[in-house]
């Protein structure tokens, strides 16, 4: 192995080790809230209509999706939390965030528990999409063509979350 070969395998060890362990951090810090039941939102249809924009109600309530680079997210770059725009619940943290070039938010994981998956079968072959754990919010689509670690990319409607920065100072 020549000199260069081996500086760029060790850099790559320490970029997933640096990765690995801010994902450990991240479910350490959130498992006491995964631990503890979340209360599901039920809300009548008209209450939902009241709450939530048209665009918010057509992606979260109808499962539509939102025109690509249309979402301010895309480019959200500051340290906080990606939140469901129906409930609150906090989905992602901004780490997990990455840019998939295909015009949605995009994130390798989770917060665990605060999401929940089931097919969907609207286009001719089969996708997983996902949703709010809490008020069942559709969120997007994840699918098998992500980063390292998880390899995962769950594909977000921007118009579906609301970003909390870290330092409370809201764009």
């Amino acid at each position: 192995m020549n000199r260069r070969k081996f500086l760029t395998s060790a850099s790559m060890f320490v970029i997933t080790l640096a990765i690995g362990n801010k994902i450990m951090a991240s479910t350490e810090k959130t498992l006491d809230k995964t631990l503890k039941k979340i209360t599901p939102l039920n809300l009548t249809d008209g209450e939902w209509k009241n709450k939530l924009s048209k665009e918010q109600y057509y992606v979260l309530r109808e499962e539509g999706t939102e025109k690509p680079n249309s979402s301010p997210l895309n480019n959200e770059k500051r340290e906080g939390i990606f939140a469901c725009a129906g409930c609150d619940l906090e989905l992602f943290e901004s780490f997990m965030k990455y840019d998939s070039g295909t015009g949605w938010p995009s994130f390798f994981d989770v917060i665990s528990g605060h999401v929940e998956t089931r097919k969907d079968f609207k286009l001719i072959w089969p996708r997983t999409e996902y949703h709010c754990t809490r008020c069942g919010g559709h969120q997007g689509h994840v699918f098998n063509d992500g980063p390292k670690p998880t390899g995962l990319r769950y594909c977000n409607n921007g118009v579906a979350l609301k970003f909390i920065p870290k330092d409370g100072v809201k764009s």
